[in-house]
């Protein structure tokens, strides 16, 4: 996880707001596989075809780990999952997937929608990563709206990798060639150390300790 920079100005109820028009996983494939075919911009379409078969092969190769199992079976009450996403971006194919698979792995507990970053400037300016509106970013709250942790844009180890390319003048032109090679290598593992993390937390979390 990244330096996150949450600004407290997103109440209860818009946060039902974005999960009520947020999209279920199969709406944003969908929704991916149109852009594609539409979208006017060249080097656009080129993103969203790669990450379709990033999305795919995630897909099929995460494993979920014993402690991933053991945080759901601990879960109490419905939590909620609203992701900051766009079809273009490289580091959404490589985790999304993984959001799905333990939101569908919870049977009913953690509820999954996602939303785009672009047509919801006031939530992604309430969430940036050292100043900038990074994607994805996953919100998790709490049965009554109340967030008990963020993740994103990338595994604190793939973020690390990311600066250290774009300060190297000689890697930082090509640091997402690198970037997507560690993915392949990593093979979801760093992502579900760290979600497994969030679970706990929102497991260690007492919602109705902030009704007000």
């Amino acid at each position: 996880m990244t330096t996150q920079e949450f600004q407290q100005s997103i109440t209860k109820s818009e946060f039902k707001e974005y999960l009520t028009k947020g999209f279920l996983y199969d709406q944003y494939k969908q929704n991916m596989a149109d852009d594609l075919s539409s979208n006017p911009d060249a080097a656009i379409k080129n993103y969203i075809d790669l990450n379709q078969h990033r999305t795919s092969r995630v897909e099929k190769t995460f494993a979920f780990s014993e402690e991933i199992k053991t945080q759901l079976s601990a879960l109490k009450q419905k939590i909620y999952w609203l992701v900051i996403t766009e079809h273009w971006c490289g580091d959404s194919a490589q985790n999304i997937p993984v959001f799905h698979q333990i939101a569908e792995a919870s049977e009913g507990k953690i509820e999954l929608k996602f939303v785009y970053r672009d047509q919801n400037p006031e939530l992604m300016d309430a969430f940036l990563t050292n100043h900038s509106r990074s994607i994805p970013k996953l919100i998790q709250l709490d049965s009554h709206f109340n967030v008990n942790g963020i993740w994103g844009p990338r595994p604190s180890i793939a973020q690390k990798l990311v600066l250290k390319l774009k300060a190297n003048p000689a890697t930082a032109e090509n640091y997402a060639n690198e970037l997507h090679l560690w993915y392949a290598k990593n093979r979801q593992s760093a992502i579900s150390t760290e979600i497994e993390k969030l679970l706990f937390k929102a497991n260690q979390f007492c919602p109705e300790c902030l009704i007000g």
